[in-house]
Order: structure tokens, then C-alpha cells, then sequence
């Protein structure tokens, strides 16, 4: 026979585990060798048999069916399984999400130090954490097409040099002009940012996959807390610019470290490459000391066509849509609002919601834009372990999703953030406040990462993109808005800044309930 079938199989060499191409036999079974089934094949007349060409052409098709075995990108994933590949690149995707972090948090702690150095009003220090908003939302559309035309790696490394280079920049802004420009810039950057773990969860196994996306929000919980120990150390003695310019490190580190990463083997596939796709799947495999799977590699087939818009409106999902939609704008407005609240109220010196009023200094005073007080390490200190409070919420969110159902979570813990932060209305002193706060954002961390969990959950395949995209975009809305409270408006009356965040989420606990479906237990959809 003229066709061979041509195997894979790893050896072990001097330079490591590579793969080649292994020549099959004409497959000499047991039953094979036995006279009644062998095949005899000659240049001659007996070639012409019946029997003889039948017996042929069952052995070449057997042949061909085993020489066209198929596999796609995620069953040579879930083949290999998860191993040092992963780890590694666990622990990069990590490094990228600790970066981004610690360029969103340095908002809250920027703010006071810019209101002393260049006597900033509340609307113009709100403006510097919006715009960063801003910029990552007008720039998804942007990073979404640099993935599909250049890959995700490309996307990754451009959209971290860009923050790098802007949020380096920043450092050195003149001006309240120039601070909103490039820190729009960094949030234009940053807009890339997530595109991180969608090539993490690319190549990690079915089996795992849920899991380990869960495990690695534990870096951004790193980064806010590093970057709080960073301002601790550096801004009493250098001051707000050196803090910029650390805090934009950690990202040109993770530049350098993406030339390790490969890049996504379903783009590469996608985009008519499978060669490429292959050898980085080899790699994979190499690093984990798995065999590749038989056959040739091939595109997932596409089950249906893409959703629409419109089609988040049809009468299955349409309730759904709608109050997600809401969940997700009161759980981005209410924990970007308590985390920039929280060094407002360090700041604020009213003498009852953790600042001393000094005895030559009235509340109207006070209240003054003019009058301004830097964090000093106490602040640090006290914002530290409000933000470390970010893990107990999340590992408490592991803890009872899976038992009492994800509608459920979500509830309890926008009721109990909103039963802690009305606690706020007492006149207490700094301790307490310190208490109520690290309580409050360790429920409103855990149902972010709840509301995480069930919205692809609860979408088919069809309209799960179009969902978390539409429930993404409401979120930054709540991002956007929430500085006009959690800093405009704190400064003219506390109780009415903790009033709205505690109703807000108290309607998304009612919102969650309210929802139809409970996904705990149920498989994923395909089709809507």
C-alpha cells in the first residue's frame, strides 16, 4: 500500500522532549495474520479478484479512517491535562492582574495627595478616577480588534507597554491637565487588561478551567494590598510622583516576561496557521510530560450563529438582562465607591467618621477644598487592612456558592454590605469605621466574584459574549458615576453618600432574588 499512517510519539533527547513522525505497519493484528482476512496485493491479474479487492478496499478504508483522525484545540488541552505549563502560566497571568490592580487602587490613595499639592476642588478630583474609567471603556472595542487581527499575545504585550509608558508619564504631569490626560491613557490601557485570562482559560482543561479563573482574582487582592504597602513606605518620604512611577513597574516586568508566553493556538488555528497551532500545543504537552493526541488538528465547529443584541430581549432572557444589567452597575458602583470612600473619610475631619476636628478648626472649614490633609502611615495602615479584607470575602464566596446556589449568594452578601455600610450613620471612632468597612468590602468583593460565576452560567453560548459584554459596559457606567458620590458628594453630607450606596445594593439583593433562573447544578446551555 502506498498510504502510511504516520503516529506521533515523544523522545526523550540531550535538548528536552520532541516530537516526531513515527511510520505505522500495515497494522498486523492478530486477525489480520490469519489466512481468512490476510490481504495479498500484486502487480498482476489476481489483483482484479472480487474477494481479493474487496478485502482491499475494507483494509485502505480502515487505513484512511485512522489517517483522518481529527482533534481540536480544547480536546488536545484536556488531553494534556494541567501541569508546569499552567503553573507558569498562572503565576504571569497573575503578575498581570496584580499590575492592573495596583494601577486602579493608587486612585484612591492619588486623590488626597493631589488635593494638597495642587489644591484640587472635589468635582476636579473626581474627574482624574473617571477618566480612567473613561478610557477603558472606549477602549474594549479597540483591544478586541488588535486580538482578532494580531492575536492575543501581541494585544497583551501592546496594551501593557502602553499603560506602562503612560502610567510612567503620569509621574511627571505638570498639571491637573496633563494628570487627565495621561491617566486617561493608562485607563485606555488598561482597557486591554482582561484579555489576559481569556488566554489563560484557553489553556487550561475543561476539568479545571472554572476553578483556577476564580483562583487568580487572589493576585488582584495582591496587588491592591501591595500597592497600599508601597504608598505606606514611599509617600511620606518621596511623595505622590514616585509612587506612579513604582507602580507602573510591575508592568514593563510583565512585558519582558510575554516573550516566554505563547501565543493562542485557537487564533492560531483561526486564522489559517495550524502548523503554528500544533507546535505550540507540542509545547504544552512537552512541558507537561504528556503525549500529543493522533490525528490533525481542526477548528472547532461553530454550533449556530453568533446572538445579537436583540436577541438578550426575547422572552426567556429578557427579564434576566434586565436585572443583571443592574447587578452589575450597583456591584461596580458600590466597591469602587467604598474603596475611594474609605480615604475620603481618613481624610475627612469632621471629628465623627475617623478624622479628628481640630479645636481652631469648624465643620464649614473643614469642609473647605482648600484645607487638605495627606495620609500618613496610621491611614496606610488602616487602608491596608480594608483591603485585605478582599480574601476572607472571597474565599467565603467559595464556600457557599455551591451550597446554597449562586442567586442566593449574591443576595446575602449585598444585604450584609448594605447592613455594614449603614452602619456608617454612627458617629464612631476610627477603629469601628476601620471595622465596618473591612466587613462591608469583604461582602461587596465576594458578590462581584459571585456575579462573576453566574452570568456565564446563565447565558447560552449563543448570547453568552453579547451578555457579559452588555453586563460589562453597565458596570463601568457605575464605575464612572460612583466618584461624583464617594468623593463630590461625601464632602457635603456623609449620611446621604452612605444612604445611596446601602440602597443600591439593598435593590441588588432584591434584584438577585428576583432572578429566574439558579444556575447551581444546571449545564451550560448551547443554543437560546
Amino acid at each position: 500500500m502506498d498510504r502510511v499512517v504516520k503516529f506521533k510519539r515523544q523522545v526523550v533527547g540531550k535538548n528536552g522532549s520532541k516530537y516526531e513522525e513515527m511510520e505505522g505497519e500495515e497494522f498486523p493484528s492478530e486477525d489480520a495474520q490469519s489466512p481468512s482476512n490476510q490481504v495479498e496485493i500484486s502487480n498482476g491479474s489476481d489483483s482484479n479478484s472480487p474477494s481479493k479487492s474487496a478485502s482491499f478496499e475494507k483494509t485502505t478504508g480502515v487505513v484512511e479512517q485512522l489517517a483522518e483522525d481529527t482533534y481540536t484545540v480544547e480536546e488536545a488541552v484536556d488531553a494534556i491535562g494541567f501541569g508546569s505549563f499552567q503553573i507558569k502560566l498562572s503565576l504571569l497571568t497573575g503578575l498581570a492582574w496584580m499590575a492592573d490592580a495596583m494601577e486602579m487602587m493608587i486612585l484612591s490613595i492619588l486623590s488626597p495627595a493631589l488635593h494638597c499639592s495642587w489644591r484640587l476642588t472635589e468635582f476636579e478630583r473626581a474627574l482624574i478616577t473617571v477618566v480612567v474609567f473613561c478610557g477603558m471603556m472606549l477602549s474594549s472595542w479597540f483591544w478586541g480588534k488588535v486580538c482578532d487581527k494580531y492575536g492575543r499575545k501581541v494585544e497583551l504585550i501592546f496594551c501593557s507597554v502602553v499603560t506602562f509608558y503612560f502610567g510612567l508619564l503620569s509621574a511627571a504631569s505638570p498639571n491637573f491637565v496633563w494628570m487627565l490626560l495621561l491617566r486617561g491613557l493608562v485607563g485606555f490601557g488598561i482597557g486591554g487588561a482582561p484579555q489576559s485570562v481569556t488566554l489563560y482559560a484557553e489553556f487550561l482543561p475543561s476539568a479545571t478551567r472554572a476553578k483556577c479563573v476564580v483562583a487568580i482574582e487572589v493576585f488582584w487582592v495582591i496587588g491592591t494590598c501591595f500597592e497600599v504597602l508601597l504608598a505606606y513606605f514611599v509617600m511620606p518620604i518621596l511623595g505622590w510622583r514616585w509612587l506612579l512611577a513604582f507602580s507602573a513597574c510591575p508592568l514593563l516586568i510583565f512585558s519582558v516576561c510575554c516573550a516566554w508566553l505563547p501565543e493562542s493556538a485557537r487564533f492560531l488555528i483561526a486564522s489559517g496557521r495550524p502548523d503554528k497551532a500544533v507546535a505550540v500545543l507540542e509545547r504544552i504537552a512537552a512541558s507537561n510530560n504528556k503525549p500529543m493526541p493522533l490525528g490533525r488538528i481542526v477548528e472547532a465547529k461553530q454550533g449556530s450563529k453568533r446572538g445579537r443584541v436583540a436577541d438578550l430581549f426575547i422572552p426567556e432572557t429578557r427579564n434576566t438582562t434586565f436585572l443583571l444589567w443592574f447587578i452589575w452597575f450597583a456591584t461596580a458602583f458600590s466597591y469602587y465607591g467604598l474603596v475611594l470612600m474609605t480615604t475620603e473619610l481618613f481624610e475627612y475631619s469632621d471629628g465623627c467618621h475617623g478624622g479628628d476636628l481640630s479645636p481652631a478648626m469648624d465643620k464649614a472649614s473643614a469642609n473647605c477644598y482648600l484645607n487638605c490633609r495627606l495620609l500618613n502611615r496610621k491611614d496606610y495602615m488602616d487602608l491596608l487592612w480594608t483591603t485585605l479584607a478582599e480574601g476572607p470575602g472571597l474565599v467565603l464566596t467559595f464556600l457557599i456558592i455551591d451550597r446554597i446556589g449562586r442567586k442566593k449568594t449574591m443576595a446575602l452578601e449585598f444585604a450584609l454590605f448594605s447592613f455594614f455600610t449603614f452602619l456608617l450613620f454612627i458617629c464612631t471612632s476610627r477603629n469601628w469605621l476601620t471595622a465596618f468597612i473591612f466587613v462591608a468590602r469583604a461582602f461587596v468583593s465576594g458578590a462581584f466574584q459571585a456575579v462573576y460565576v453566574y452570568t456565564p452560567e446563565v447565558y447560552p453560548t449563543t448570547l453568552r459574549a453579547i451578555g457579559l459584554g452588555t453586563c460589562s459596559g453597565f458596570a463601568r457606567a457605575g464605575a464612572i458615576i460612583t466618584p461624583f458620590v464617594a468623593q463630590v458628594l461625601l464632602r457635603k453630607s456623609v449620611n446621604s453618600t452612605v444612604a445611596i450606596y446601602g440602597s443600591i445594593c439593598l435593590l441588588a439583593s432584591v434584584a438577585c432574588m428576583l432572578l429566574p433562573i439558579e444556575t447551581k447544578g444546571r449545564k451550560l446551555k448551547d443554543h437560546h
